[in-house]
């Protein structure tokens, strides 16, 4: 039997009410009916129960699931979704600046490009490891702390028995398959992202983000938060109801690697990013959801200028986040351990101890936390960066993408990437988004140009 991930009633409602139990809603009634009647916890590791369920849990699950949506949320007041009141809670919001400012040269968007591939290749045959088996699998190759890509090179049998590689990955994403960069839905969204630009402009909106994925986006490569938003808009709902019907992934990563080309073409203007992202992400996320991919954006347009350091760059990405949302305040957490200890392994541990135990391995929380903790931890440095926040665990691929992109930036050029990093990929882009597959990241880099480049 089909079993479609990600959209199943019955698999959703666990995820809803841990869900609500994190956004101030109070599910215990709504949790004891669930379990009273049988049904079964969030799938653990994959997006569909073992099982499906019975019609009448079936129903039942999706009538809780509006009961769930109904609840008032204590930290409403702090944690909005619409822009206006995101900026009314944020003292230093940017401004615009003085003179519109020059685009990023090709060079330094290629190396942003590269870097972006990289972090996600780095880190796709180890995604939804758990933090000790990275850890095994690296040092059992000797690649530990990380320093290069994943090898079953000289891995004892047993573990790799014990930590299986992402099935979906380890063909082409260990040192020893590499050929190209594979696909990815890292490196999907930002061509999708590029392809609404192109088609639509700066002033583009949600709804013209949604008709360029129903376009170009095949719905088994949309995941979590995506593909129930991506089932909405077939169901006939429009955005922002597409990001919060029966959609418990609304705060998970999906719309922070998206926000990577909205940085990208606002380079040294970080609030016209972080809006452009906000209409971006409230196809699918609400809250930090949304506040990660405007944080990401920000950053990323303070990076594009080649003129700050990475400190400043992620002090700009705090700005556009209601300071006491929870995001911001996992960012602040995760720089102040990266700043306090020396050995990244503690920030790692530390991180872990606060977030595992309540957030599932994609929320966007725990995530930001980490990429901004190895950003800081590295001082910006491309290898150190995307080997951090790779190392670290959690969305591993998606970390990795973040951080190389950001570090790419910095770095300004892809001469300045280590070549050991990018010759593997070959300058060329495997992807299922129409018109770019085997597309160069030179070729990428000026398209982006291009759009960085228009009024």
């Amino acid at each position: 039997m089909l079993r479609l991930t990600w959209v199943q009633p019955e698999d959703l409602i666990g995820h809803e009410l841990r869900q609500a139990a994190q956004d101030g809603r109070e599910p215990s009634v709504v949790a004891a009916r669930w379990r009273a009647a049988g049904g079964p916890e969030a799938p653990l590791g994959a997006g569909a129960s073992p099982r499906p369920a019975s019609r009448c849990l079936r129903l039942l699950a999706a009538d809780l699931l509006d009961e769930l949506a109904d609840l008032p949320s204590a930290l409403a007041d702090d944690e909005p979704t619409g822009l206006t009141g995101i900026r009314a809670l944020c003292p230093d919001w940017p401004r615009p600046p003085a003179h519109p400012p020059s685009p990023p040269d090709p060079e330094r968007l290629e190396a942003a490009w590269l870097g972006r591939a990289v972090g996600c290749l780095l880190g796709k045959p180890v995604e939804k490891l758990p933090l000790d088996g990275i850890r095994r699998l690296a040092r059992a190759a000797g690649n530990w702390p990380l320093a290069g890509y994943f090898t079953a090179r000289g891995v004892p049998e047993e573990l790799l028995a014990r930590y299986p590689w992402n099935r979906r990955s380890a063909p082409t994403s260990l040192a020893e398959n590499i050929d190209g960069m594979p696909e990815d839905d890292d490196l999907n969204y930002p061509l999708l992202g590029l392809l609404v630009l192109r088609r639509h402009g700066r002033g583009f909106t949600t709804a013209d983000v949604a008709r360029v994925w129903l376009d170009e986006l095949p719905a088994g490569r949309a995941f979590t938060a995506e593909r129930v938003a991506y089932r909405n808009l077939l169901s006939g709902l429009e955005p922002p109801l597409t990001a919060r019907h029966h959609n418990p992934f609304r705060e998970w990563i999906g719309a922070l690697i998206r926000a990577d080309v909205h940085g990208w073409t606002n380079s040294g203007d970080p609030a016209a990013a972080a809006a452009q992202a906000h209409r971006d992400a409230t196809l699918t996320h609400t809250a930090n959801g949304v506040y990660a991919a405007m944080f990401t954006a920000a950053v990323i347009a303070d990076a594009a200028t080649g003129t700050r350091d990475v400190h400043a760059c992620l002090r700009t990405g705090l700005t556009v986040v209601p300071p006491r949302s929870r995001l911001a305040r996992a960012v602040e957490h995760a720089v102040r351990l990266a700043r306090e200890h020396s050995d990244f392994t503690t920030v790692v541990d530390l991180l872990h101890d606060t977030y595992a135990a309540t957030h599932h391995w994609v929320h966007a929380v725990p995530n930001t936390a980490l990429i901004a903790a190895a950003l800081t931890h590295a001082d910006g440095d491309f290898a150190g960066s995307v080997c951090r926040a790779v190392s670290g665990g959690w969305d591993t691929d998606s970390n990795g993408a973040t951080a190389g992109s950001i570090a790419g930036l910095l770095a300004g050029s892809p001469a300045a990437l280590p070549d050991r990093w990018t010759a593997p990929l070959r300058n060329r882009l495997a992807t299922s988004v129409g018109g770019f597959h085997g597309i160069g990241f030179d070729t990428l880099a000026q398209l982006t140009h291009q759009e960085a480049s228009r009024p």
